[in-house]
Parts: C-alpha cells; sequence; structure tokens
C-alpha cells in the first residue's frame, strides 16, 4: 500500500480526481488531499473527504485533524506543519488537474498556497497532469514551464485531445482518464525500471499522403503496437516520446506525444528528436511512395473522366536518414511488415542494409495479428541471431521487444548491435 497525496487545483476536471481517488483505494492505496480554493468551486471538499475517509486541507493556516497521517496510521504526538508533514510521508505525489496557473507556479518555485508549498518541499516522485484550454496548453509560456517541471524530474502527462469544456471546443488539454493517472502514479511509486533515465523515441501508425483535399494514399496501421513499446518503456522508467502518424489511440500516460500525418512530417520530427534519443523503436508504417502532385480541393469524377492516373514518387527513407546521423550508443530498431516467405530473410538485409541493430519482422498475412488487432507474433533479428515471440498481446510482444534492446544496450561487442 503506498501513501498518495493528491493535489487538486482549480479546473471542470477536478470531477476526474474524484474517480481516481476511488480507484486508488481500490487498489490498496491511501490517499490524502490538498485542494486549492479555485479547485473548490468545482468539486466540493466534502466530496474527497467522503471517499478517502480524510480530512482534506486548503490553506496553510487550518489545523489538520490527522496531524499528516494517512488513514489507519497511528496519531502522531504532535502536529507538523501542515505542508511539510503531508509530504514528508507521501509515498508519491500527484498534481491533478494541474491548471496553467499552478503549472507556472510550480515552474518558478512560487509556494503561496498550501498545494504549491507542499510540492516545492517534495522529495518524493512528482507527477503533474496538466488540464487546461488547447490556447492555454500549447502557449509557449505553459510549453517551457512544462520543459523546465521535466528538467527538474517532474513526469509531466500528456493531456488528450478532444471535447474541451469550452462548448463546441476540440482540443489539446484534456487531463488523462482516472486509470491512465492511477497507472503513472503506480508507475512512478515503481522508480528505479531497467530503463530509467533512457531516453526513447517510438514512432506509431501510417502516414497518409494526400492525392487531394480530401484523399489520400495511407496504409491499415492503427498504432497499437507503438502505443504497446512506448507504454511499456515508460512503464520501466524510460523518458518516452511518441510521434504518432494518424493515431486515433490515446498516448499512454507519462508519454510526450507529437501528432503528424505525412512521411515529411514525420521526418522531420524525428530529425528534431533522434539526437537527444538514445532509443529509437520505428514501428511507423512510412509510406514509401506519395503522389507526385497534390491537386487543390477535391478532384471531380466527371473530370478526371472513366480513368484517373496518378503518379507516385518515392519518399525519403526516414530510417536510413537517421541512421546516417548515428552517434555512439544509439539503438536503432526498425520493422519490417511482410506476408508470406522470406519475410525474415528480408528482414535481416533491412538490418544490414540500414545499418540497424534490430529489425522486428511481422507477417501481416496471417489472420488476427498484425495491423489494426490486439495480438502480434514477430521474429527479432539481430546480428547476432533470430528470436522469435510467438503469438502473444501486443503489450507482451512489447516488452520482449524491449528486452532485447536492453540486451543491445548492455553488449560490449559492437558487432553484436551491428
Amino acid at each position: 500500500m503506498a501513501r498518495l497525496l493528491l493535489g487538486v487545483s482549480g479546473g471542470i476536471a477536478a470531477y476526474k480526481a474524484l474517480e481516481l481517488v476511488r480507484l486508488a483505494m481500490r487498489e490498496g492505496h491511501a490517499v490524502r488531499v490538498i485542494q486549492t480554493e479555485a479547485s473548490a468551486r468545482f468539486v466540493g471538499p466534502a466530496s474527497f473527504a467522503g471517499i478517502t475517509g480524510a480530512p482534506v486541507l486548503m490553506t496553510e493556516w487550518e489545523p489538520d485533524p490527522l496531524r499528516g497521517a494517512w488513514p489507519g496510521d497511528p496519531l502522531p504526538e504532535h502536529a507538523g506543519i501542515a505542508h511539510l508533514a503531508l509530504v514528508e510521508r507521501a509515498d508519491v505525489l500527484l498534481i491533478a488537474p494541474a491548471s496553467a496557473n499552478t503549472v507556472a507556479k510550480l515552474a518558478a518555485g512560487i509556494a503561496d498556497n498550501l498545494l504549491t508549498a507542499a510540492a516545492l518541499a517534495c522529495r518524493r516522485p512528482l507527477v503533474v497532469a496538466p488540464a487546461m484550454n488547447a490556447a492555454m496548453y500549447e502557449h509557449p509560456a505553459t510549453q517551457e514551464n512544462l520543459t523546465r517541471l521535466r528538467a527538474r524530474g517532474a513526469r509531466v502527462l500528456e493531456p488528450g485531445a478532444g471535447a474541451l469544456a469550452s462548448i463546441g471546443e476540440w482540443g489539446v488539454g484534456r487531463l488523462p482518464e482516472p486509470p491512465e493517472l492511477l497507472a503513472a502514479v503506480e508507475a512512478a511509486l515503481a522508480g528505479g525500471g531497467d530503463l530509467e533515465g533512457v531516453r526513447v523515441l517510438v514512432t506509431a501508425g501510417g502516414t497518409r499522403e494526400p492525392i487531394d483535399a480530401v484523399r489520400f494514399v495511407g496504409n491499415r496501421s492503427s498504432g497499437r503496437m507503438g502505443l504497446a513499446l512506448a507504454a511499456e518503456a515508460a512503464r520501466r522508467g524510460a523518458e518516452v516520446t511518441l510521434v504518432a502518424a494518424n493515431v486515433a489511440l490515446a498516448a499512454p500516460a507519462g508519454v510526450r506525444r507529437v501528432d503528424v500525418e505525412t512521411a515529411g512530417q514525420l521526418a522531420a520530427a524525428c530529425d528534431e528528436e533522434f539526437e537527444r534519443a538514445d532509443v529509437l523503436l520505428m514501428a511507423a508504417a512510412v509510406a514509401d511512395y506519395r503522389p507526385d502532385t497534390v491537386h487543390a480541393g477535391k478532384l471531380k469524377k466527371d473530370a478526371a473522366g472513366e480513368e484517373l492516373t496518378l503518379r507516385l514518387e518515392r519518399t525519403d527513407d526516414v530510417l536510413a536518414g537517421l541512421a546516417c546521423r548515428r552517434r555512439p550508443g544509439q539503438v536503432l530498431v526498425g520493422f519490417a511488415a511482410e506476408a508470406g516467405d522470406g519475410a525474415v530473410a528480408y528482414g535481416r538485409e533491412k538490418l544490414e542494409r540500414k545499418g540497424l541493430d534490430a529489425v522486428v519482422v511481422n507477417d501481416v498475412g496471417a489472420p488476427g495479428i498484425g495491423f489494426d488487432a490486439n495480438d502480434n507474433e514477430v521474429t527479432i533479428v539481430t546480428a547476432a541471431g533470430e528470436r522469435r515471440v510467438p503469438r502473444a498481446a501486443k503489450a507482451a510482444v512489447a516488452a520482449a521487444i524491449l528486452d532485447e534492446v536492453l540486451s543491445l544496450r548492455s553488449s560490449p561487442d559492437p558487432k553484436v548491435r551491428r
């Protein structure tokens, strides 16, 4: 059982914090809650107190009846200073939702209320879950503040995209769902994972190359395998960036997401992120060809006649380009979606031609695995040999792939790696 200290700042998403508390307690965690005064305009402290069985604190000036203890703990003989007593006994501090105002205060080290003072005094894992309007989240000041928090060791969760509080508004800024928040808390509690401190860049999904304003050349990749890799890497303690090409699924908790559409956009995003990455997992299905001309507006079938001819041109080989720029110590893993005989042989040829450390080969022609499926079955090809991963959920396959990455990173023999 862990002691979770939950900080709730002002925002409509505060209602999700109630469900988080319920889930955390069902899993055996004890919870104490600090609210800002603004948050009480959305969810009253009596609601949190009723679920946790512990008083909710809002200001530095009110006494804590439990003297900094958690439900079930013996009552301390002396009452400590509220913000110090709570964080000293907590195993993790989660701030959800973290408003733009609270994020700015945390980044600047301002401690003008009980929550920000507790955060400044916290020596335990700090998890920050921003939630706000898209315009506020995307503002350079907010992004700089979040970058500063990450640099100090805070785990900053990526907000989701969808309907926002204002009627008719859609964008990024939604608080992750309660199960995602709890998963992030438990990952922070686990700490010390075998990828702790490792920066992992994952690509996922399938690129779309436009024909006109509404049509495109694309593929069937859903991004599930890439998301499973990102989730597993984050669970193991890595700092994960996900470049998602047309992925409709939500990113795992604790993963920074960059959305792209075309092969060119994916290449640009990878170029920007690659230098600081320690591991690249190139799981996205990147188009090999694109229309050489993109028509303005929508092509009309009466104007095109009985037939429509498209001329396609090669796209740049993103993975090969990155491999040419690799620095010592980086591990590069490619993926090859093939069908039929010769798939593994092609994977080995790809390994050597592009100078990779591993290629993950899967037969997308087999029913029930590969594209847009929950299961997968792969063969991991390295210079040292081949490892077959039998059919399993993509989460289990992701774990096997990352085990191979760890083996590659720990090998003293560069020939094993390339």
